[in-house]
């Protein structure tokens, strides 16, 4: 297909039943692909109007050449690819919502299509939002408004811009069916959503089996993310290979939940099946970023204890990593998992000092390198400044000063209360200050993705079919990337004390 990078399929989840478990359970579940996933149908939709193609990240993959109607076969159709999954599969699984258990959800509009390496040779998934009714709906269609895939795709491409490692939204057609739904005017359009990602495995899969008494396919679900994601903890034994996998998680876990913080962005429903075995960033609901520092910020107007709070997003995390490790307490010592669990937090300190200077362009140096970020922080929430604001305008430290001279804070930054602050970031070497020079440090203000922005996008669309605002949000989005010049599509596989 593509010349930049041939398409290379793969059907690696399909090896997950292919394989016999030894029996009974597999047996007693019956359908190809249990315990793990179900084969389904997409659903036909009327029309197929393509209205996003990340042909940035098709590139990658080999799939940037298809012209809209390939695309559209492909995209809404869901023709399989040759050598890959020959029919897609909605992922089973339980999870803890809002911290209580529930048996009942799976992919329930939603799934597993195809399966491919990347150039590096990195297994990623194709996974749908939107594309119609599997066995875990319940009493949903299956779809996915179409302002609800404009939103995912405003996030994914602002965060990836903003250092996050988060899924990516590869492609959105609109799909010509009318919704009802009671949180928006209703009947809403609708789309179908294809996200890239590297894995789909979510911690509630672990759950469902360990609710089931499945061990086998516990088992066989932790070779299957140890062998693609995790490949030189392979030679360990079963208990010390699971006990080491989790530790992994939680390690890129905490990596994540720190990226977001120094994103400012609050992810709204951190629930145990919205995270993942790669620790990637994905299934975007009610999202959003901090106009000022605000602990206390929620996403999701249904939050109304603020379980999932910005500040508590780490929390939030941890415990959702314990309700994994319990899951796989048949298979490694309880004793090894608890000390897997107890490194989260001095993990996520660490990394919460890479993410946050990252942000800031600058390598930290010094005995207590974060606790000027603490005290940025305070500042930030006690002056209520624009969170995103002192980003732009710190960037690369004291290589800076002429452009701060020009922000809208300035004088906040002249002010008694910030100078032990200015000396204490101007004292740190800026990183790869040559980016300075791109064109989008000549603004006087960064791009933002506020829910005003959010809704500066749809607006338009919903009144008149009107995508250039939505266009413009995503170049501007990658102006930014261009320019921060942050890897946010890198997975690493090394372990904590090696990776950076």
């Amino acid at each position: 297909m593509s010349a930049n990078a041939p398409f290379r399929p793969s059907d690696a989840f399909a090896e997950l039943f292919v394989a016999p478990l030894g029996g009974t359970k597999k047996e007693r579940d019956g359908a190809v692909g249990a315990p793990f996933c179900d084969p389904v149908e997409p659903a036909p939709f009327p029309q197929s109007i393509v209205r996003f193609r990340n042909d940035r990240w098709a590139a990658r993959i080999g799939l940037d050449d298809l012209d809209d109607a390939g695309w559209i076969a492909r995209f809404a159709r869901f023709e399989p690819f040759e050598g890959s999954l020959p029919q897609p599969l909605a992922l089973r699984y339980h999870g803890h919502q809002f911290r209580s258990y529930n048996p009942d959800i799976g992919d329930g509009r939603g799934f597993l299509y195809a399966q491919c390496y990347d150039a590096a040779g990195r297994l990623l998934d194709l996974g749908t939002k939107g594309s119609g009714r599997t066995p875990y709906s319940r009493f949903g269609d299956g779809r996915l408004t179409l302002k609800g895939g404009v939103r995912e795709a405003l996030a994914t491409e602002t965060l990836e811009a903003l250092g996050v490692y988060t899924s990516k939204t590869l492609s959105l057609i609109e799909t010509g069916e009318a919704l009802d739904r009671q949180d928006e005017p209703s009947p809403t359009r609708s789309c179908v959503m294809v996200r890239l990602g590297h894995s789909h495995v979510r911690f509630g899969a672990f759950q469902r089996l360990a609710a089931e008494e499945d061990g086998d396919a516990i088992a066989a679900l932790v070779d299957y993310a140890v062998r693609h994601f995790y490949p030189d903890l392979a030679d360990l034994d079963l208990g010390p290979r699971a006990a080491a996998f989790f530790e992994r998680v939680a390690w890129r876990t905490a990596r994540l939940v720190s990226q977001w913080m120094a994103a400012g962005f609050v992810h709204g429903v951190l629930n145990t099946d919205n995270m993942n075995v790669t620790g990637e960033s994905f299934d975007y609901g009610p999202w959003r970023f901090l106009p000022t520092l605000d602990p206390g910020f929620t996403a999701a107007y249904f939050d109304h204890t603020g379980l999932y709070a910005y500040a508590r997003q780490a929390e939030a995390a941890a415990w959702n990593l314990s309700r994994l490790g319990g899951a796989l307490t048949d298979l490694a010592s309880e004793d090894a998992l608890n000390a897997a669990l107890q490194q989260f937090g001095a993990v996520y300190e660490r990394e919460m000092t890479v993410a946050f200077y990252r942000r800031l362009g600058l390598a930290p140096s010094g005995d207590t390198p974060y606790s000027v970020i603490g005290d940025l922080l305070v500042w930030m929430q006690e002056s209520q400044v624009p969170f995103e604001q002192v980003f732009f305008d710190w960037f690369c430290g004291a290589a800076s000063a002429d452009r701060r001279a020009r922000s809208p804070l300035a004088a906040q930054y002249e002010r008694d209360t910030f100078a032990p602050i200015a000396r204490a970031l101007s004292g740190f070497d800026p990183v790869r200050p040559e980016r300075l020079a791109h064109p989008y440090f000549a603004r006087e203000a960064p791009h933002t993705m506020l829910i005003d922005a959010v809704e500066a996008s749809w607006a338009p669309i919903a009144d008149a079919d009107e995508w250039g605002p939505f266009d413009a949000a995503v170049a501007a989005a990658r102006e930014a990337g261009a320019a921060y010049a942050f890897d946010a599509s890198r997975f690493d596989a090394a372990p904590p004390s090696a990776a950076t």
